[in-house]
């Protein structure tokens, strides 16, 4: 490759990282203001309460829970465990996991912008058959000694910092109106922000170096098949590879979007792709938290249960969609070289409109300094068990995604 087009290929890169991000950022806000508003406006008193044997009731308050409690892996995990020691069977409680990560509101705006409705409905409807899967695969190989084990090794260990209501808790139509909820609104909506911009940067940055500089032969390569009809062993295959790529980039979920997108664009099936974007959960990082607070043992368990019902979800939904004709065509992955960057089109004005109410909310939040302290206390707490080596690895990634970003700018200009 000649210097001329190596920077070619650079500045194609960022512009590409950039756009895709523009093209993201009001589903962004939008997705997190839904998602502070209910983690302010509904309590979560009755969880424990609710959550107890892994029945059917149990595992769907579980699953209800964990969608309006959409959030981050590692913060999700964090209220999981948390859950869990209190009281909450441990299949409701993996119900809950799944469904605080993958039935997120703002991840469904991501995947109708970049990949189109079917997989939309391919990871609500895939999401709800992962956790049935998950409760099957459990419920025949549940090592109960070892739970049992658990539960009570966090319960003589661990002592959690709460939040205490003191049985002062107003409904929601009480607390829409008041300033101080709103207050709330606005520091868990830069919460949010703050919990995912690392991920959501080295994301969007390696979609469009691979978009850039990857050859599709690579996707053939590792894709068994890719774009061309694969037979079921190929799709098979598919569904084994995605979650491999999606360990090595180690990206959340909303990162994952974009690259998603690239994969399905250079010919992987539909299946393929629904593995990669279910795979937040079996990341490095993720095994790492759940091993600090339950041990190895039951971690690679529970990596093991889910890597097998995500392969199984994606299988079912990819020929259930074939079955009803649902399936998108092929050709209809556009390369992000294809595609115009930048437009003043709607996406143009949602943008300018959900910045300004970004600019209310950092108002509402920063503006305000008589905040209660202690979702401060609460936000550490989440934290605390991923500060070690992997979270300064993805800050210093984050860090030399905007130094190559800012460098491609610097040669357009």
């Amino acid at each position: 490759m000649t210097y001329e087009q190596f920077t070619n290929s650079y500045t194609e890169a960022v512009l590409t990282s950039l756009s895709f991000f523009w093209k993201a950022l009001w589903a962004f806000i939008l997705g997190y203001i839904i998602s502070s508003a209910i983690q302010v406006f509904v309590t979560r008193e009755r969880m424990q309460k609710t959550m107890g044997k892994a029945g059917k009731k149990s595992i769907a308050l579980g699953t209800f829970f964990g969608f309006i409690s959409s959030s981050c892996s590692f913060s999700a995990l964090a209220t999981t465990k948390s859950l869990f020691k209190k009281g909450a069977g441990f299949i409701p409680s993996l119900a809950f996991l799944l469904a605080s990560t993958n039935l997120v509101i703002e991840l469904g705006f991501i995947i109708a912008i970049f990949l189109g409705w079917q997989f939309v409905v391919g990871e609500y409807l895939g999401g709800i058959l992962l956790i049935l899967f998950t409760w099957e695969i459990v419920r025949l190989t549940r090592p109960k000694k070892l739970i049992r084990k658990v539960r009570r090794k966090l319960n003589e260990t661990e002592r959690e910092t709460e939040d205490k209501n003191n049985g002062n808790n107003p409904d929601w139509k009480e607390k829409i109106q008041s300033q101080q909820a709103w207050n709330k609104v606005a520091k868990k909506y830069f919460m949010e922000w703050g919990m995912v911009w690392k991920d959501v940067t080295f994301g969007f940055t390696v979609a469009g170096i691979i978009a850039a500089f990857v050859p599709q032969s690579f996707f053939q390569t590792l894709f068994i098949n890719a774009g061309n009809n694969p037979g079921f062993f190929s799709i098979l295959e598919h569904t084994l590879v995605g979650p491999l790529a999606a360990f090595f980039t180690f990206i959340g979920s909303m990162g994952n979007i974009p690259l998603a997108s690239i994969l399905y664009s250079n010919g992987v099936s539909f299946a393929g792709v629904m593995a990669f974007i279910f795979s937040d959960l079996v990341v490095f990082p993720v095994i790492r938290v759940n091993a600090k607070y339950y041990g190895w043992k039951l971690s690679l368990y529970i990596v093991a249960v889910f890597l097998g019902a995500l392969v199984a979800t994606s299988m079912v939904m990819h020929y259930g969609f074939s079955l009803f004709n649902l399936l998108p065509e092929s050709s209809s992955g556009q390369s992000a070289a294809e595609t115009e960057k930048f437009a003043i089109d709607y996406t143009f004005w949602l943008n300018l409109l959900f910045i300004a109410i970004t600019g209310i909310l950092a108002w509402l939040n920063f503006g305000n300094q008589g905040q209660k302290k202690n979702q401060h206390h609460s936000h550490k707490h989440h934290h605390s068990s991923n500060k070690g080596i992997i979270e300064k690895v993805i800050f210093w990634l984050a860090i030399f995604s905007y130094i190559w970003l800012v460098g491609g700018l610097i040669i357009m200009v």
